[in-house]
């Protein structure tokens, strides 16, 4: 929506006071946190990753894309948002129960409801 609209800044307001500013660069740098580095992954790495992605997805609660999976010898890394608390719990629990995963560490954010408005 940001290019679309030619947007270079978008607000976050929350009770009608501004908090801060999301900019396009803001928005590359989380995606390149996310992306997998060229290389970097193994092949059984990158299955898990897959598989993480696919169980999280087809949660009702998950939220879709919001979050990212990174994956390096079997531990998994979750990253992204979330707007309850209890995602967070289900998130970590999800990653656990998929095949190969050796631990999962999770920096999600929490954004609570209302809290984050775009302008379109």
């Amino acid at each position: 929506l940001m290019t679309r609209h030619n947007i270079k800044n978008v607000p976050i307001v929350e009770a009608g006071e501004i908090l801060g500013i999301i900019t396009r660069s803001d928005l590359l740098r989380a995606l390149a946190r996310v992306l997998p580095k060229s290389g970097a992954t193994t092949a059984d790495d990158e299955l898990i990753r897959r598989s993480v992605v696919a169980e999280l997805q087809s949660q009702s609660w998950s939220g879709g894309d919001l979050i990212g999976v990174r994956v390096d010898n079997g531990a998994v890394e979750l990253n992204g948002a979330i707007f309850d608390e209890r995602q967070r719990k289900a998130a970590v629990v999800a990653a656990e129960n998929v095949a190969g995963v050796k631990a999962v560490k999770e920096s999600l954010f929490c954004a609570e409801p209302f809290s984050v408005v775009l302008v379109s």
